[in-house]
């Protein structure tokens, strides 16, 4: 059991975390194994996030005065954090396939660049294309506007030059 100063200084050091990570699930575990939640903080670290078991009470003190304090009101039940301050595509993916092995773990809510997301919406956000493919189609956007410019551009001396190429061919002008 712990006293009341490890609570703090755990309280303190969750304090700190959550007030650096712009990227937050809550989820929902009941029954599950070592073996299984070995398997899940395994998948949570090589989607470069950390996953936590923590009391609820301490959660909510924790949360105060950071970004997660709208997400934590009202929790109840068996609760653990998974968070990442990098990408939220990749962690919200690891989740999901390891909920889809395990039915065992349930979305309860996220946080999601300082915005309170529900369960449908960490779903959809683990269905996004990894943020490399996001970022090579953004760049397609960006440059195609550029790339029919210049093919337009292009296409008005080509088009001069097979006029100018016909009419020597048909005489109508010399050489």
């Amino acid at each position: 059991m712990k006293n009341r100063e490890q609570k703090r200084r755990e309280v303190d050091q969750l304090r700190r975390e959550l007030a650096g990570v712009p990227h937050l699930f809550l989820t929902s575990f009941q029954k599950l194994t070592v073996a299984q939640d070995f398997e899940l903080r395994k998948a949570v670290r090589e989607a470069g996030g950390r996953y936590r078991v923590v009391k609820n009470n301490l959660i909510r003190k924790a949360a105060e005065g950071t970004p997660a304090e709208a997400l934590v009101k009202g929790l109840a039940g068996m609760t653990s954090l998974a968070y990442t301050p990098a990408d939220p595509v990749a962690l919200a993916k690891a989740l999901t396939a390891y909920a889809k092995n395990h039915p065992v773990l349930t979305f309860k809510a996220g946080l999601v660049e300082g915005r309170v997301v529900d369960a449908a919406a960490l779903q959809e956000l683990a269905n996004l294309p990894p943020r490399e493919e996001l970022l090579a189609k953004l760049l397609f956007l960006i440059q195609a506007p550029a790339q029919r410019l210049a093919s337009a551009l292009q296409a008005v001396g080509r088009n001069l030059a097979v006029a100018l190429d016909q009419g020597v061919r048909e005489g109508k002008f010399s050489a």
